[in-house]
Parts: C-alpha cells; sequence; structure tokens
C-alpha cells in the first residue's frame, strides 16, 4: 500500500519520516493559501492508495478529497466540514488525535495503515511493586512520540507523578498542530497514559492498583476533552 503525505510545509515531514520506515510513502507539497476562501486549487496528486492530508487550508483539502481515494485529515476543520466533505468521499476519517486512531472503520486502507500507527499499544514487564522492566510499542503515533516517549520507562516505578511525567514527555515529542480542536496535545499525553495502564493492568493488576484512583481521574479528563462536558 502506497501512502502520500500531503503537507503545506509546517505539518507532516515527522509523520513521513517515521511511515516511510513500514510503507511506501511519498512526500506531496500542496500550495499554502492564506486566503479564507481560494477557487480553481489545482492539486497534481502522484497515485497513492492512501492519502494524509496536513494542509490548513480547507478548500485544499477539498481538492485532496476530490480524488476520490481515502483520506485521514491530520488537521481537521471541525464536524461541519466533515459532512460537507463526507457528501463527495465518504472514504474519509478525521480522528480526534492522529494517536487515537483505530483500524476498525469501514476503508481497508485505513485500517491496514491504523493496524501500524494510531491508538497506542503495548507489551509490557512490571513488576508488582511498580518496577517498570520492559516498555515495547506495538502500536504508536506517527509523529514518533510514542516510542520515544516509552524508551525512557525503564527502570522507573509506576506512579502517578511518573505517569503525569510520561504524558508532558508524549506532549514534548508531539507535533499534533494546533488548529481549532484538532490534534489537542494534552489529550495525546492523556491517551497515552490511559493505554500504557492498561497494558500494565492486564500483566499485573497489582502493579496497575497503585495508580488506580490517578488512572479513574485521567478517565473522566479524557471524557470530558472529547464531549466536551
Amino acid at each position: 500500500m502506497k501512502i502520500g503525505i500531503v503537507s503545506d510545509g509546517k505539518f507532516g515531514d515527522r509523520a513521513y519520516e517515521i511511515i516511510r520506515e513500514r510503507f511506501p510513502t511519498e512526500w506531496i507539497v500542496a500550495p499554502f493559501i492564506q486566503s479564507p476562501i481560494a477557487d480553481d486549487i489545482e492539486l497534481n496528486l502522484p497515485e497513492c492508495d492512501l492519502y494524509i492530508s496536513y494542509v490548513r487550508h480547507p478548500d485544499v483539502a477539498l481538492a485532496i478529497i476530490e480524488k476520490k481515494k481515502p483520506v485521514i485529515l491530520g488537521v481537521s476543520f471541525g464536524p461541519g466540514f466533515l459532512r460537507q466533505a463526507k457528501v463527495i468521499n465518504e472514504n474519509i476519517v478525521a480522528p480526534v488525535t492522529m494517536c487515537s486512531l483505530d483500524d476498525n472503520t469501514w476503508v481497508p486502507e485505513i485500517n491496514e495503515f491504523a493496524k501500524v500507527f494510531g491508538r497506542p499499544s503495548f507489551d509490557v514487564k512490571i513488576q508488582d511493586d511498580g518496577t517498570i522492566d520492559i516498555v515495547r510499542v506495538i502500536r504508536g503515533s506517527p509523529c514518533g512520540s510514542t516510542v520515544a516517549a516509552s524508551g525512557e520507562l525503564h527502570g522507573t516505578q509506576l506512579s502517578p507523578e511518573q505517569l503525569q511525567h510520561y504524558g508532558l514527555r508524549i506532549c514534548h515529542f508531539c507535533r499534533a498542530p494546533r488548529f481549532g480542536k484538532t490534534c489537542d496535545k494534552e489529550l495525546s499525553g492523556l491517551l497515552h497514559i490511559r493505554e500504557l495502564t492498561k497494558a500494565i493492568n492486564r500483566v499485573s493488576p497489582a502493579a496497575g492498583a497503585r495508580v488506580r484512583q490517578f488512572t479513574d481521574n485521567i478517565e473522566k479528563i479524557i471524557d470530558q476533552k472529547i464531549t466536551g462536558g
């Protein structure tokens, strides 16, 4: 499967470097348009099975969507735009963050991508006293933050403070664009904490119990941020 990373120059460069290690990937430069409305956009895209759009102008994003190929919106423009876009091309997803993408969509190409990049998945070895021996990333974010931050966990002691630090390190490495409600860096950190502690609970409920109250609060914050409650 060939993936096209479409960028107007600001976002997507690190994703391109990471993704091309796993899939044939092409870097595609799109025009950066500052005008609120852009007409007659000519966008010549090389043939790909899946496009990931990091463009910051909705009309340029629509020009990608009009190619009728599956599209992941790395920069989204809200639910109204998504409804409009799906009238043109139903094979589009706009994940709340690129590290929240799951491989359960209706689009085979997106699912194939999301088996490798998306909602974090971990293989963890941890002692019951909370000492972390190994954290292996099975699936991580396309910006590389999952691998970079998780590599610092070996030998650390599980605690609320350690998990908070881990979330901050995810934010540090995260390249999520701050555009409207797209890819909230804080949410990315919270999602990583949640998925890491789920993996810990699967192998050592005793270790997970040490941070149960903290992780319950994290779950509530995630729900508030996603639902706007």
